[in-house]
């Protein structure tokens, strides 16, 4: 008895074209955060306290919040906005600490995770699932957090929406905490370049191929591409794109967007800065008018 098999055909003119350098922050698949296996998957690793890629290790977001409140000086009821937020892993934290907190993320997975979890352990957090470029946010927090480089993944423009949209929500004085990668991280994680097969894995739920690419630009730019092939031959294409800071770029950035620079350090747990470090940690506060 013969077996027919159905292989599909690669289409290889369009996969040249895919791995071509695009022009800097050009967009992959939009559907990358809310795709619902792969948010599925990102709550998985935000969860998992062995794994560093999508959230630091629980010993370090204690000493994080531990800094921050001390650093600051925050006092029970001072109002905070956690922006991508996540599962709530820094705004749980501070809210047993008497903080009233409001967590924004774009994931609704994550969100009503985090949402399910301060209600079982009756913590006051108010959650939104909201892109943070368009939120609309007045003279409402003490303090704005956004932690573990998400900043450096958005586009020159956008990243002056995001320092518009923060200094619109903080009051008179408030602070913007928040840490950006440095060229030195990226020399450690190096530029992806090979391929994988998988069963299943981060990206689809069934057999996929993902050729994996990193691409370096001037000014600190740098691409983690990801093109996944399905058995059907689908093909869908992500892109991670990061700008990473030395201490002088993240500074003029700061000030030309309406902040003063307080102060800079090698993480958000108190560690002096040094020139060689991955990170970037930054205490800014709102200038006045």
């Amino acid at each position: 008895m013969n077996t027919t098999i159905s292989i599909p055909v690669l289409n290889i003119k369009e996969l040249l074209r895919l791995q071509e350098k695009p022009e800097p922050f050009t967009p992959g698949d939009s559907r990358f955060w809310t795709d619902p296996y792969i948010a599925k998957r990102l709550l998985e690793a935000h969860l998992d306290p062995t794994l560093d890629a999508a959230s630091r290790p629980p010993q370090l977001i204690d000493k994080t919040v531990d800094w921050i409140i001390q650093h600051l000086d925050l006092r029970l009821g001072d109002s905070i906005l956690d922006l991508g937020c996540g599962p709530g892993l820094y705004a749980s934290r501070m809210a047993q600490r008497g903080l009233k907190i409001t967590g924004v993320d774009y994931s609704q997975n994550s969100i009503s995770y985090a949402t399910k979890k301060a209600q079982e352990e009756g913590l006051p957090i108010i959650y939104r699932c909201q892109d943070y470029l368009k939120m609309e946010d007045a003279s409402q927090y003490d303090l704005v957090l956004l932690i573990f480089g998400d900043f450096c993944t958005f586009d020159p423009e956008s990243r002056k929406k995001i320092f518009s949209n923060i200094k619109r929500s903080l009051k008179t004085g408030g602070s913007f905490i928040f840490d950006v990668s440095t060229p030195f991280f990226r020399q450690h994680a190096g530029l992806k370049n090979g391929w994988y097969a998988a069963g299943q894995g981060f990206w689809k739920p069934g057999k996929h191929l993902v050729l994996e690419q990193g691409f370096a630009y001037e000014n600190d730019i740098f691409l983690d591409q990801y093109i996944v092939i399905e058995e059907n031959g689908k093909t869908s294409l992500y892109r991670n794109w990061f700008q990473d800071y030395k201490p002088e770029t993240i500074r003029s950035e700061i000030q030309a967007n309406g902040f003063m620079v307080e102060s800079l350090w090698s993480d958000l747990t108190g560690a002096l800065y040094h020139e060689k470090s991955d990170w970037i940690g930054v205490v800014a506060r709102k200038s006045a008018g």
